[in-house]
């Protein structure tokens, strides 16, 4: 064979060696478990995008912020932030200002602040979870589209009380337990202690809609789950309940010194701590508080994330500009600093 015939040879076996490393750098970097945005995965209308700026330093760097007050609700796993970078922002930018509104006759939450802005009440909205394909089409009905801007990783905890000896649950058990197949702390490896569990609603918020849709695979809750109101409710059983076991957004269970956050698995044995090692007893709390395991829910290793999201309506009103400026200030650097200070991870 000429060497001029086996130019072209050469160049095609390099290119064929090139595409099948690369695809097998693809294949073993891939991060499974359970992610929770994955709601929206099989849906025929998808949120629309909405332009974000690229993110600056400081919350003065953001251009185009509306003058005016922008009223906005939604989840209640957003307490922390809203607490820590609202302030802020208005110290910031006074021209920009914010007033958070809780629903008439219904408990605050992802849904029920996604409705509120389909409604016309809101300017924007906070969720923990991904929009709901009939969230879309509500919105398609009105008029307009919706928009999903992440600015925020956040982790689901399980917790249980500080005294339950007991090392980690897999996602599997942690479905029979809600589901009524293991009542028992014995079939997983505790004490001889029946479990009662404790959620909140399906209603009240997206953090239980996602942990019934992706944990429970969409079966409903067994008949020893007992309802609460709220986490604060929840976790005041839990503090005088031995047995008791309940999930909520990792900064509100975290740091907590009446109970304990429990570490979780993909496979039994291999659990991953929501809280950074070594864990703080609650003989240590509150002068020494557990912290979020920043690293193992921005690699993917704690099984269940999520992304927090600022819902944006497509109207092309001021509406409209002002949810998309406030996702651009959350993800300036001062915005993702804040959002780690309030114990979420930042997403970039």
């Amino acid at each position: 064979m000429s060497q001029k015939n086996e130019i072209p040879i050469l160049v095609l076996s390099l290119l064929i060696t090139v595409g099948l490393i690369g695809g097998g750098f693809w294949w073993f970097t891939r991060k499974p478990g359970v992610n929770l945005n994955k709601v929206n995965s099989g849906s025929t209308t998808q949120p629309q995008t909405s332009p974000v700026q690229s993110g600056g330093k400081t919350f003065a760097s953001i251009q185009n912020v509306p003058t005016g007050l922008f009223n906005y609700g939604g989840s209640t796993s957003w307490a922390p932030i809203r607490l820590a970078v609202d302030p802020a922002i208005e110290a910031a930018r006074p021209e920009f200002r914010l007033r958070y509104v809780e629903p008439n006759n219904a408990v605050p939450g992802s849904s029920t602040g996604i409705q509120a802005l389909i409604d016309g009440q809101l300017a924007f909205a906070q969720s923990s979870r991904p929009i709901l394909d009939q969230e879309l089409s509500r919105a398609q009905q009105r008029g307009f589209s919706l928009t999903q801007i992440p600015v925020a990783i956040d982790g689901l905890a399980v917790a249980v009380h500080s005294n339950l000896n007991i090392p980690g649950l897999t996602i599997d058990q942690l479905k029979s337990i809600y589901t009524g197949k293991i009542s028992n702390w014995s079939q997983v490896g505790g004490p001889n202690l029946p479990i009662k569990p404790y959620s909140r609603r399906t209603t009240d918020g997206g953090t239980v809609e996602l942990f019934v849709q992706d944990i429970l695979g969409g079966q409903p809750f067994g008949s020893q789950v007992e309802l609460v109101s709220t986490t604060t409710q929840a976790l005041q059983k839990l503090a005088s309940n031995p047995g008791g076991i309940y999930y909520a957004s990792a900064p509100e269970v975290v740091p907590q010194c009446s109970i304990r956050a429990l570490p979780l698995g993909r496979t039994q044995g291999q659990y991953i701590a929501p809280y950074q090692e070594p864990f703080v007893l609650p003989s240590e709390c509150p002068s020494k508080r557990n912290k979020l395991n920043i690293e193992a829910f921005q690699s993917g290793q704690y099984p269940i994330t999520r992304n927090l999201f600022v819902v944006v309506k497509q109207t092309g009103q001021i509406e409209q500009q002002a949810g998309v400026t406030y996702a651009n200030l959350l993800l300036t650097e001062q915005g993702q600093e804040l959002i780690t200070q309030a114990g979420f991870v930042k997403i970039r």
